[in-house]
């Protein structure tokens, strides 16, 4: 069968600033909170390796453009480091900085590769950390006076913009789980942490329109799809429905829909957690919804209704409301740990057309993270990642039955153009269409799958 997708699809790849461009001397850049963990705790990140190591894209950018375009590239999301642009978090801009995102994006344009730009990718500068971060209100309105610098820097060749990239994960890595900076186990903290980076987006849209700029404006989140235990379960379908509150519908509603589920809201109401809000702050948030929406999908969430009796912290979780559920026979990632379900991409979609007003979408993030790829290399170099391309395909499908079913959905980006810093993981897996060799200063060799998706692009499709 043909699989033949529309000759305007967008065809790419996704990164952020702080996993690519590395620390250098001179480049004026100011710690954001991975700077600042990593000298703390440089024994917390895999190898050893620092956000200092990211793959020195500050200093390759155009050979990594050029190699863009050889893998079949027509548009390409990275992200604005807040850090490196204002040092401080506000203030003074960084004249290096300003230079190197002016030619990189320039680069990119002149590759006839569309820059998607993304203005928060996880990296909160140390500044404004140290007075609270996403807890403090006034870092709502650092990032706007940041947001539209940007704008006003780069939106005369910049028509798609994004406000955050999984805004859930800072929640969850920073205020419950444990897997970011500041490590926090406090869902009171973690609710108004979602709270301002919903309304720090909303805000952004808002001045993004005010300024006059005629790009699109939008937002990328993870979804994770919520399948109960079983489907003739009461108690595991409620519990999947609030699993999805939590996870997808706490940033996916107020982004589309302008407003918050009143069944989140009333949850939160019970156990006293609602978040401290302003006057004007619920229009905002009504007024300035999304011109366009990233979907980033890796995993499901399997549910099942509450079972253990272990707390994971003193006072409430989400976890208090659902158990995640080891669904036997499933198909995994062993390196990740996560499954891989590609019928997945094709639910979420669904519910996009059918409950938020078939807004226009893309695939902003698909991928597979590999341990040890040197063991594929063939004679001449090269990483036969057949696994990769597999994947792709299987989760194309699926996208391309979406798109003949009327959903607008108008691209799809892999994770990632070349093998990233990836946090405290480092460069344990790999995602990339190309290879980078940190022994031998960041060598880049095309991968197998790259030379197919530049392929598979050039037809708009592929058969199978």
């Amino acid at each position: 069968m043909k699989y033949t997708f529309p000759e305007t699809f967008w065809w790419g790849s996704a990164t952020s600033g702080p996993q690519t461009e590395g620390v250098f001397e001179g480049d004026g850049k100011g710690d954001s909170i991975w700077d600042y963990w990593y000298k703390k705790e440089p024994e917390r990140f895999f190898n050893g390796v620092g956000p200092e190591k990211a793959s020195y894209v500050y200093k390759t950018y155009k050979e990594d453009i050029r190699l863009m375009k050889e893998t079949g590239h027509n548009s390409y999301r990275t992200s604005i480091q807040w850090s490196r642009l204002i040092p401080e978090g506000t203030g003074e801009v960084n004249p290096e900085a300003v230079k190197f995102y002016n030619s990189y994006i320039d680069e990119l344009i002149a590759n006839g590769i569309e820059p998607f730009i993304n203005l928060y990718h996880f990296d909160m500068p140390m500044a404004l950390q140290e007075k609270g971060g996403w807890e403090n209100r006034e870092t709502v309105e650092a990032y706007v006076a940041y947001a539209e610098k940007c704008f006003e820097l780069f939106g005369d060749r910049v028509k798609k913009w994004f406000t955050h990239n999984e805004p859930i994960v800072p929640v969850e890595g920073g205020y419950l789980y444990q897997f970011h900076y500041p490590l926090e186990v406090n869902m009171k903290k973690a609710v108004q942490v979602a709270y301002h980076e919903a309304l720090a987006s909303a805000l952004a849209i808002q001045k993004y329109r005010e300024t006059g700029q005629d790009g699109e404006i939008g937002i990328i989140v993870n979804l994770t799809p919520s399948y109960p235990r079983d489907e003739n379960n009461p108690e595991d379908v409620k519990a999947a429905r609030i699993a999805d509150l939590f996870f997808n519908r706490s940033f996916l509603d107020p982004a589309i829909k302008g407003e918050y589920p009143q069944e989140l809201v009333e949850l939160l109401r019970e156990i006293d957690h609602l978040p401290d809000v302003q006057p004007g702050d619920k229009d905002i948030i009504k007024e300035n919804t999304v011109d366009l929406l990233g979907v980033n999908y890796y995993q499901p969430r399997r549910i099942k209704a509450k079972e253990s009796t272990e707390k994971l912290a003193e006072g409430p979780m989400p976890d208090d409301y659902f158990d995640n559920y080891d669904m036997p026979g499933k198909k995994m990632n062993p390196y990740r740990g996560w499954e891989i379900y590609e019928k997945g991409i094709y639910d979420l979609l669904i519910n996009l057309r059918d409950n938020y007003s078939n807004i226009p979408c893309f695939i902003s993030e698909n991928g597979m993270g590999v341990e040890g790829e040197e063991r594929y290399i063939n004679e001449e170099g090269v990483i036969e990642d057949d696994y990769r391309i597999d994947f792709i395909k299987g989760h194309l499908k699926y996208a391309h039955q979406a798109l003949e079913e009327g959903v607008n959905v108008k691209g799809y980006h892999m994770w990632t153009c070349m093998d990233n810093w990836s946090w405290t993981n480092a460069y344990k897996n790999r995602y990339g269409f190309i290879s980078v060799d940190l022994e031998n200063e960041g060598k880049r060799t095309i991968k197998k799958s790259g030379r197919w998706f530049k392929e598979m692009t050039a037809a708009n499709g592929f058969e199978d």
